[in-house]
Formats: C-alpha cells, structure tokens, sequence
C-alpha cells in the first residue's frame, strides 16, 4: 500500500510562489508625434539654456552690448549654441540610455522613459550637429561656426570617452563655458580680455567641480552605477579644486576691476572696482551650496537662492553703472 500526500500540499504552491506574485508589467503608451516632439524638447534640457545667456559677457564687459545689431545678433548666436547643446545632450541620453534607467532620477529622462525613441534621438541629435554650424557660417560669422563645430566635436568627444578620464572631464566641462563666453565677442569682433578669459573660465571650473563634489557627496557607496568616475575622484580633491578655481576666479576679477579701463572711472562713484565686493560675496554664498554638497544642479542655485539672486542683481548695477560710467 502506497503512502499519499496530504491532499493540502499537493494543491498548494510553494512558499515563494505564495509570496512573489508574478508582476504584470503596463504595456507601454503608444507614442505620439506631439508627445515624441514634447520629449524632444525636454531632452535638450531648457533649464540649462541659462548657461548660454554667457554669450552677451564679452559684449557687456566692452560696453558694445547694446550697440546697432548687437542683441539681434547675440540673440541668433544663443539660439545656434543652445540648439549645439541640446544635439550634444540627445546623443549622450541615447549613449547612455541603460545607465539613465538605472538611475534613481535620469531614469525619467525623455530617452530613458521611452518617451523618445533612441533612433529619433540619434537622428534629431546628429541632424542639429551637422546643421547648427552651417547656418552659423552663412548668418553670423565663419569664426562663431568653427567655434561651434569646435565645441560640437569636443563634447561628443566628451559622451563618447573623454567624461571617463580623470580631470579631462573637468576641463572640457569647463570649456564649453569658456566658449559661451567668447562666442559673444566673436559674434561682434569683441577682443576678448585676459583677465575676461581668466575669471570667466575658473569661474566655470569652481561650479563645475562643485557639481561634480555634490553628486560624489550625495552619491557616495552608489557612485559606480551612475557615474564610474565619481569613484576614482575623493571629495577631498574636488573640495580643493573649486577652493582653487573660486581663488583664481576672485583673483581675475580684482586684476580686470583695478586695472586702467582708458583713463578715470568718470562716473559718481568707482562702480568698476566697487563690483568686487558683490563679485567676493556671490562666490562665497555659493560656496556655501558647494559645501554642503548641495550644488549638484548649478542652475537651480542660482535660480532659486533669494540672497544669491539679490546679490547678483547688485553685482548686475555696479556693472551696468560702470560700463556705462554713471
């Protein structure tokens, strides 16, 4: 006589089918031609167009910003760099498209969503690449399309291998704000200032390697899935770097603010060297978000901090006040 098994186990499931459910995955939205252009537009990241406002420096700082033509002109040199920025951006979200998944935020990307195709990206991207320089040659100036194409080619240099190469990353980043900054006085036949070129460009490398400290602080014992090169830096070495660069930043702008501008300041007060000290107190108030390690999106400092924002306006016065010399 054979020995049966309860009739209760033989119907019941094992524990972990018990306990783990299969999951039903939602079948994905259909795209749409509006959604996809919708995405498009998010994937080139309008809350970084702010950067690009860098082109009217070099024609502020000679007094030439509201020369005849000049703000029509600056204006189509902001839209060719910002079109530039969101090719560079598409191509890199479609590059990186599995780690973006994997990351707690970028994972709701557009691309990474599924709400744009990685071919579309690759096509839109590559499209605005190739075009963007070309019509800068035919409506601005030959030098602003080789700035361009220039600027085009070291970032995706940058998304294909240079981000993973120690330092590099940092001095390409900050390049790019560099030549923001000169695509301005290119656009007018500005010379550019040493001391205009010192201070924007450290400038530029204090809040990048203060980005680049908040995600090593924020993402530390997780850095190695979203961004491989945050653990090979130590937050000690990216906390001496933007402590450098805001050094040499200061340093730029005293040397530019205390030298001969052609003779006498010739307004009430001496607005030029008095910008110093707005100048001084910006770069300390953000080093505060730096410190904290809470300066990983630049933009939203600067946007969103009141006494950030008030400082700058002043800075903004005593600049407009001294250019103008009133």
């Amino acid at each position: 006589m054979t020995e049966t098994a309860p009739l209760g186990n033989a119907t019941r499931p094992p524990l972990h089918e018990q306990r783990t459910p299969p999951r039903r995955t939602p079948p994905p939205r259909p795209r749409t031609f509006v959604g996809v252009l919708r995405g498009l537009l998010r994937a080139g990241r309008p809350k970084q167009w702010v950067k690009n406002v860098l082109v009217v420096a070099a024609p502020a700082a000679a007094g030439r910003l509201f020369d005849p033509h000049a703000l029509p002109r600056l204006a189509l040199v902001f839209a060719l760099f910002t079109a530039c920025a969101a090719a560079v951006y598409l191509i890199n979200d479609a590059r990186d498209v599995e780690a973006d998944r994997a990351h707690p935020a970028k994972r709701h990307r557009p691309i990474a969503a599924g709400q744009v195709p990685v071919p579309v990206a690759y096509a839109v991207g590559g499209a605005l690449a190739v075009l963007t320089p070309a019509v800068a040659a035919q409506m601005a100036s030959p030098a602003v399309a080789a700035l361009l194409a220039a600027y085009v080619g070291m970032q995706l240099a940058y998304c294909v291998s240079l981000k993973h190469v120690l330092v590099v990353d940092l001095a390409v980043v900050t390049t790019g704000f560099l030549m923001r900054a000169a695509a301005g006085g290119l656009a007018l036949g500005i010379p550019l200032s040493r001391w205009f070129l010192i201070t924007t460009g450290f400038g530029a490398l204090f809040m990048v390697s203060a980005k680049r400290y908040s995600e090593a602080v924020q993402m530390a014992g997780n850095a190695g899935a979203t961004r491989a090169l945050l653990t090979e830096y130590t937050t000690g070495y990216l906390r001496f770097v933007w402590q450098l660069a805001a050094g040499v930043a200061v340093l730029g702008y005293c040397l530019w603010a205390l030298e001969d501008h052609h003779g006498p300041h010739g307004g009430l007060l001496p607005w030029r060297q008095l910008s110093v000290v707005a100048f001084i107190l910006a770069i300390l108030r953000y080093a505060v978000f730096a410190d904290r390690g809470t300066a990983g999106e630049p933009e939203e400092v600067v946007l969103r901090d009141r006494a950030l924002a008030l400082i700058a306006l002043t800075w903004l016065a005593m600049y407009g006040l001294a250019v103008a010399r009133w």
